[in-house]
């Protein structure tokens, strides 16, 4: 079994999902830090391949992958950086990027290096439905590697059916509309669209990211998902950690505050 289905079969609730951007702050953090995420109790670890437009992200993260590209940071050396990663990091891994890279890379060729190394679901959001459906779905499903779809409080009840409909591990909730890290907390705007998607009785398990933060900002998410994930919030504190290992075991405690109860 796919380690998301898994993780989603055994926990139903307050899943924390962690983004990062391969590369940064230094070129060879990547596997450092996804060790000690897991070490620190995160459930799924989100890494982003750094791309110049990513059109998607906030400033944040965006200034995050022009940091990781200036580094040196390919497709390529990501898979390299993980080729033994699975002795070590046993916890779900998704890559997230843009289609454009990836077609570079091969499609086949990316999800054959995804199933290699142990990646377990990638998140493409300028990846066109219809274009998955008929040219990669089966290629995806060859590999394992699950595909992970985006909607928005604009996205139509018909179009959030058929992404439920091809969806086979989880639902990325995003909270608004806004780019990564613009919004923070949870509106009451926010809330009648989380309503309504949990009104809708969706098949697949959802995540919610965009504007989550904080311990506060994650337990709301939580009351209408099945977790969360966090990316800008994480990219800052790595950008002013000066102990990655311990910075990013106080972050995670912070968030999920297991350890100060």
């Amino acid at each position: 079994m796919n380690r998301i289905n898994s993780l989603f079969e055994n926990k139903k609730n307050e899943i924390l999902s962690i983004y990062y951007t391969a590369g940064y702050p230094n070129l060879n953090d990547t596997l450092s830090i996804a060790q000690s995420l897991e070490q620190s109790g995160a459930d799924i670890i989100e890494i982003g391949m750094p791309f110049s437009d990513p059109v998607a992200d906030g400033q944040t993260i965006q200034e995050s992958s022009k940091k990781a590209l200036e580094n040196g940071m390919t497709i390529q050396l990501l898979f390299e950086q993980l080729k033994t990663f699975r002795t070590s990091v046993n916890i779900p891994v998704i890559l997230m990027g843009y289609i454009n890279p990836i077609m570079q890379y091969g499609i086949e060729a990316f999800c054959k290096s995804c199933h290699e190394v142990g990646v377990d679901g990638v998140i493409i959001p300028d990846l066109p439905l219809s274009v998955y459906q008929k040219e990669y779905a089966a290629m995806f499903d060859e590999y394992n590697l699950k595909n992970i779809f985006l909607i928005t409080p604009q996205t139509s009840d018909d179009r959030i059916r058929k992404i439920d409909q091809l969806s086979n591990s989880f639902i990325y909730m995003v909270s608004s509309s806004s780019t990564t890290g613009e919004k923070q907390g949870v509106s009451t705007t926010q809330e009648k669209y989380f309503q309504r998607i949990i009104t809708m009785k969706l098949n697949n398990p959802k995540l919610i990211g965009f504007g989550i933060s904080n311990h506060d900002t994650f337990m709301k998410a939580c009351q209408y998902s099945n977790g969360a994930i966090i990316g800008s919030a994480f990219i800052k504190m790595l950008a002013n950690s000066t102990d990655l290992e311990n910075d990013i075991q106080e972050f995670v405690m912070n968030i999920k505050q297991t350890a100060l109860n």
